[in-house]
C-alpha cells in the first residue's frame, strides 16, 4: 500500500469515510426492517456502532497531528452528508429532490469556510 495512505493529512479522510458507512448503517439501516423489535434494532445498532467509534476515534487521534479539532469535526460532517446520500438512495431506495441537494451544498459551502485561511 502506498505510504500516503497512512499519513496524518489522509489516514484519517478514510478512516472517517469507513466510520460513517458503519454509523449511517446503525442509525438508519434498521429503517429496512421495520417488523424488527426496537429493542433488537438497538443491540444491532449498537454493536455496529462499536465499529464505528473504532474507527472514528483513531481517525480523530491520528488526524489531529494535520488538523485542528474544528476542522476534523468538519470533515466528518461533510462526509456523514456523502455517505448518507448515498445509503439513502442505494440501500433505504428514497428519492432525494433538489432542495435537499441545495441544502447539503449549501452545508458543504458553510464547511469550506473552516478551512479558508489556513496556513500550507
Amino acid at each position: 500500500m502506498p505510504s500516503f495512505l497512512f499519513s496524518p493529512h489522509v489516514a484519517p479522510i478514510i478512516m472517517l469515510v469507513a466510520s460513517n458507512v458503519f454509523m449511517t448503517f446503525a442509525w438508519y439501516g434498521h429503517l429496512k426492517f421495520k417488523s424488527t423489535p426496537l429493542l433488537i434494532a438497538i443491540v444491532i445498532s449498537w454493536g455496529i456502532a462499536f465499529v464505528e467509534y473504532c474507527l472514528a476515534v483513531p481517525a480523530n487521534r491520528i488526524g489531529s497531528a494535520a488538523y485542528s479539532t474544528a476542522e476534523l469535526k468538519t470533515m466528518q460532517e461533510v462526509i456523514t452528508l456523502c455517505v448518507f446520500v448515498v445509503f439513502s438512495t442505494l440501500f433505504l431506495r428514497e428519492q432525494l429532490s433538489w432542495n435537499h441537494f441545495v441544502g447539503f451544498i449549501l452545508i458543504a459551502a458553510g464547511a469550506a469556510f473552516v478551512f479558508l485561511g489556513k496556513p500550507a
